[in-house]
C-alpha cells in the first residue's frame, strides 16, 4: 500500500498529529475526526515540519481570503470594469496599475475604518440595523451614499443629508473628514 502524510487537527483543543502509515489506516481517523465535527484536511508540498509547521500551513490557508475577497470587490459589475474592451496590452497593464490602486485604497479604507473603531469600541449598522465591529468598505461606501454637497457661490459649501452616524464615521477617520 503507498503511504501518506497526513497532518489532522483535532478542535476544540489544538492537537497536532502527523500520521505517515497506509492509505486503509486513513480513512478510520479521518472517520474518528469527521464524528467530532471539527477538521482540517490540509495538503502542502512541504514534508518537512520544522520548515512548515501544520498551524503556519492553517494560517496561510485562512489567509487567502483576504486576497480573495478583495479580487472579488474588482470583478463586481458595480466597479464598471466589466464594460470595459482594451486591446493593447499597455492599456490592459494600465488598466490593471487603476484597479490594484484601488483595491490598495479600498484595503486601507477597510483597516483604518475597522481600527478605529475598536479603538473607540463603536460599532457600526448592518443592512438589518445590528451593530457590527467589523463593516466592509464596501457596505460603508453604500451607507453614505445620498450625501450631498451643495456649492452656492460667495457662500460655505452646505453638505445635505449628513446624519449623527455618517458624522461619528468620519470623525473615526480623523479630523481632516469631519
Amino acid at each position: 500500500m503507498a503511504s501518506a502524510v497526513v497532518r489532522v487537527h483535532a478542535a476544540p483543543r489544538t492537537e497536532w498529529t502527523t500520521l505517515l502509515t497506509a492509505l486503509a489506516s486513513l480513512w478510520a481517523v479521518r472517520q474518528k475526526v469527521v464524528t467530532q465535527q471539527s477538521c482540517f484536511i490540509l495538503g502542502t508540498n512541504e514534508p518537512d515540519q520544522q520548515a512548515l509547521s501544520p498551524q503556519e500551513v492553517l494560517a496561510a490557508y485562512k489567509g487567502q481570503q483576504h486576497a480573495e475577497r478583495g479580487f472579488r470587490f474588482l470583478k463586481d459589475p458595480q466597479f464598471l470594469a466589466s464594460s470595459l474592451y482594451l486591446k493593447k496590452p499597455e492599456r490592459i497593464m494600465a488598466l490593471l496599475m487603476v484597479m490594484t490602486v484601488c483595491l490598495l485604497v479600498y484595503a486601507a479604507l477597510e483597516y483604518r475604518i475597522r481600527n478605529a473603531r475598536k479603538d473607540h469600541g463603536a460599532t457600526f449598522p448592518d443592512l438589518k440595523g445590528k451593530c457590527i465591529q467589523h463593516p466592509t468598505a464596501r457596505w460603508v461606501f453604500h451607507y453614505l451614499v445620498g450625501i450631498h454637497v451643495l456649492c452656492i457661490p460667495q457662500q460655505w459649501p452646505i453638505v445635505i443629508n449628513l446624519a449623527e452616524e455618517h458624522q461619528n464615521l468620519l470623525q473615526l477617520l480623523g479630523d481632516h473628514y469631519a
